[in-house]
């Protein structure tokens, strides 16, 4: 599973960030975390506000922070 956690770096991208990697450890899941800081990369994403979250390839957080446990329900194998 590749997640990619998009945002230039603000706080609420960094808390998004540290809350995907609680989310996959409480899981015990095996992901690829990246964190996208380059603009020009988020519209090939397809991400028009930040903070989001992509989880192979697809959009599944967009504009907010995600909580730990609406990322698990989300990241649920």
């Amino acid at each position: 599973m590749k997640i990619q956690v998009v945002g230039p770096g603000c706080p609420r991208c960094q808390t998004t960030e540290k809350n995907v990697f609680n989310a996959c450890a409480e899981l015990d899941l095996a992901a690829d975390i990246v964190h996208v800081r380059n603009i020009s990369e988020f519209a090939k994403l397809g991400v028009v506000m930040t903070p989001s979250v992509v989880v192979d390839g697809k959009v599944v957080v967009s504009g907010k922070v995600p909580t730990v446990a609406e990322l698990k329900g989300l990241l649920k194998p």
